[in-house]
């Protein structure tokens, strides 16, 4: 048992959290920054024009990507799953 599959392990892992979540907040950010330069631009200052856009982008990004993430989730679970003889011997 080595040290670096525990590395490998945990950066495998930070690479896939970071690339689930910002498949998830990116759209948002995008739409958010849109709402907010017609807001400067109008000088319209409603909270619910800049939350509700994020809102629905979110949901959306969660229903068209949800199999994806489900996916990938999957794969890496099954990855560590196949790692264990190598840990454990």
């Amino acid at each position: 048992m080595e040290p670096e599959v525990f590395v490998d392990i945990l950066s495998d892992s930070l690479f896939l959290v970071i690339k689930l979540v910002s498949a998830i907040v990116v759209p948002g950010l995008i739409v958010g920054l849109i709402v907010a330069v017609f807001q400067a631009a109008t000088s319209i200052n409603e909270q619910t024009l800049s939350f509700l856009p994020r809102l629905i982008i979110t949901i959306v990004a969660l229903i068209v990507g949800g199999h994806w993430l489900t996916q990938e989730l999957m794969d890496f679970f099954n990855h560590l799953v196949m790692l264990i003889p190598e840990i454990a011997g």
